[in-house]
């Protein structure tokens, strides 16, 4: 045999031995982290089965990951140890880094390959063995998108939009401020201590943008448990979700500053376009999220997919996920993108899908959004022991947070007092102190931290943010339960006393209500579900009236072709219903209101949609019953006009 042959076998051996030996690790590194969800959804069974409800389950993700990267630490995954080849000296082409990197071997005919990490500053590059780590693109393209969509997706809209004031102020202008007074307060610290001062100005800004990211998880999970008040859950909740896609545009929008910003001078107009920068991102991906929304409800509502469960929840699936990567694809953030996906999801496709569908997508979202959440903080547990490029320093960990809770103090005191002058329903210093407490890091942080660790100042966030989340996580989550009971906020609340009649399938507005609920209303919010009513719906959902009752009859031959059989079966029923005379109505329990001959059907919301056919709902006599089994047509729409709210703050 030739020495070219016997060179081939070589290459191939070696390449063989190579990816076996990959293969291996990572399905160890998998099975590690799957043993640990087992164990993680055990626990949580014997905790529930106990009535145990001061540890949540993302407290015990991080313990058991404590445990394994212990150690693991002191442990090899591999027989074989890392070999570094050092290129010193090395003169590259000026801003032409290649991609790959090719070595010829003159003792075998062979070339090797290698590609490019990043560009590392010294010190920082990470030599040791990388004991199951992950690359950090897998959490934003594969384990964020299932807890962000999910958190879009459940939201109860209900309590969301009566206190949407509220929340966006604390979202949008709070998280602004907190970037910024954090970054403010950790530049001026490190700079009393002359180790620090690597870390500069834009630096301080980014790590308040991403530090600033809440995820009040465990908070939410116990004050469900508890019944907590439904509107304080709204405010915490919805802060949470629009909050984590605040923190990343302005994250964003501060590294194309530093990327195009010189050294150590200020520029105004790079600032500027940064800025534009900040409205353009999120715009944009508003837009795209909102997009594919009503694009995946026209789809299911002008097809019959829904005559086949699995297709049609194939569909949902895989629209919903395009909607981040499009996003992605588009430089935009999908982040922000997919939370608006789901919000849209929720209001109109939700009410084409199938019963099937309905059911199944609720609970595969659930299920992603608890294994994405629980594998996050395993990782965060393991990698603080097996993360190569950590750099500690304690000086800095407790100023941060410091810088944090005084940033969080000042953003909820100042922004409530300036939402007390407006709301009926004032925010107290009980909520207030509520909120403070409940301004977790978590995944989130960790995720936007991870993400780049080149430099000395990135691997200092990067620590320091693991070490935030793991405290805030383990002590505020754990105290939850006893600080509810010390600043004496109401537990135990029915949601159903919070709006009187909301599970009612089936109710008739008197033109009375209609003007109290019109006057409840702001401006922008009853414009808005004026819109929605008339156009919205109709268009991308099942409801009733349709597009040919709402729309000027000159644009009849075209809201004929967006009018479904459905909706057109529901105008007829709608009519033979307006026929029947107040006599044949139960008096004590009548879904129609005597006092009007023509009477106006308004839908529950999806919220309150799996028990709106509960028997203590309908105890009208037998005729009745009859014509409200011709209206109980699982295409039917949820009319959301219950869900806005009374006022937006």
């Amino acid at each position: 045999m030739s020495s070219s042959a016997l060179d081939a076998e070589k290459i191939e051996s070696k390449q063989e031995e190579r990816t076996a030996n990959v293969h291996r690790l990572d399905s160890l590194n998998l099975l590690i982290f799957t043993t640990l969800l087992v164990v993680v959804v055990l626990t949580i069974w014997v905790f529930k089965r106990r009535n145990f409800r001061y540890i949540h389950e993302t407290c015990l993700a991080l313990f058991y990951g404590f445990i394994i990267g212990a150690v693991l630490r002191h442990t090899s995954t591999s027989d074989t140890k890392t070999n570094i080849l050092k290129m010193n000296d090395t003169i590259l082409p000026k801003n032409n880094v290649p991609n790959y990197i090719s070595f010829e071997d003159s003792n075998m005919s062979a070339v090797y390959l290698y590609s490019f990490q990043g560009p590392y500053q010294k010190d920082t590059v990470p030599l040791d063995e990388h004991k199951v780590m992950f690359n950090s693109e897998i959490f934003f393209n594969l384990i964020l998108p299932p807890i962000i969509f999910n958190a879009g997706y459940s939201m109860k809209r209900k309590n969301f939009f009566r206190n949407l004031g509220a929340i966006l102020m604390f979202a949008l202008v709070g998280t602004t401020i907190a970037c910024i007074s954090t970054g403010i307060m950790v530049y001026g610290s490190v700079h009393a201590f002359s180790s620090l001062d690597f870390f500069s100005f834009t630096d301080s800004l980014y790590f308040g943008a991403i530090i600033s990211a809440t995820d009040p998880v465990t908070v939410l999970a116990i004050f469900n448990d508890l019944n907590v008040d439904v509107d304080l859950y709204a405010i915490i909740f919805g802060e949470s979700v629009l909050n984590d896609a605040v923190c990343l545009v302005l994250a964003n929008s501060i590294e194309k500053y530093v990327a195009g910003a010189i050294l150590d001078k200020f520029d105004r107009t790079l600032m500027l376009k940064s800025l534009g920068n900040f409205f353009v991102v999120f715009i944009g991906s508003f837009a795209i999220g909102s997009g594919m929304g009503c694009l995946t409800a026209l789809m299911t509502k002008f097809t019959y997919i829904r005559d086949f469960p699995l297709l049609e929840t194939t569909l949902f699936v895989l629209m919903s996920y395009s909607t981040f990567l499009a996003s992605e694809a588009a430089g935009l953030t999908g982040i922000v993108a997919v939370l608006f996906c789901g919000i849209f999801q929720a209001h109109y496709t939700f009410n084409n899908l199938s019963k099937e569908s309905q059911q199944r997508t609720r609970d595969l979202f659930g299920l992603f959004n608890f294994l994405a959440e629980n594998f996050i903080f395993i990782y965060i547990g393991i990698t603080l022991f097996t993360f190569p490029s950590h750099k500690w320093d304690i000086r800095f960990i407790i100023l941060s947070i410091m810088a944090i809770c005084l940033a969080r103090v000042l953003c909820v005191v100042f922004l409530s007092f300036i939402l007390n002058l407006f709301r009926k329903n004032p925010i107290s210093w009980r909520w207030q102190m509520m909120i403070i407490f409940s301004g977790l890091r978590g995944a989130f942080a960790f995720a936007l931290a991870i993400r780049n660790v080149s430099t000395h100042a990135r691997s200092l966030m990067y620590t320091t943010t693991s070490i935030i989340v793991i405290i805030t996580v383990v002590f505020n989550g754990t105290l939850v339960a006893p600080v509810l009971k010390l600043l004496k906020i109401r537990m135990n609340v029915n949601e159903e006393t919070e709006t009187t009649s909301s599970r009612d399938r089936y109710r008739i507005m008197g033109n009375n209500n209609d003007e109290q609920k019109k006057q409840s209303k702001t401006w922008l919010l009853n414009k808005w579900s004026h819109f929605d009513k008339i156009f919205m719906k109709p268009l991308l959902t099942h409801s009733y009236p349709p597009l040919t009752a709402t729309l000027p009859p000159c644009l009849l031959p075209i809201t004929r072709l967006l009018t479904t059989k459905e909706q057109r079966t529901m105008s007829r029923n709608e009519n033979s219903l307006s026929n029947l005379t107040p006599s044949m109505m139960n008096s004590d329990d009548s879904i129609l209101n005597n006092n009007h001959a023509v009477p106006t059907l308004e839908l529950i919301d999806m919220d309150n949609s799996d028990d709106y056919l509960t028997g203590s709902n309908f105890k009208s006599n037998t005729r009745t019953n009859q014509v409200l089994d011709t209206q109980m047509d699982p295409l039917v729409q949820f009319d959301d006009d219950e869900t806005l709210a009374n006022n937006i703050g």
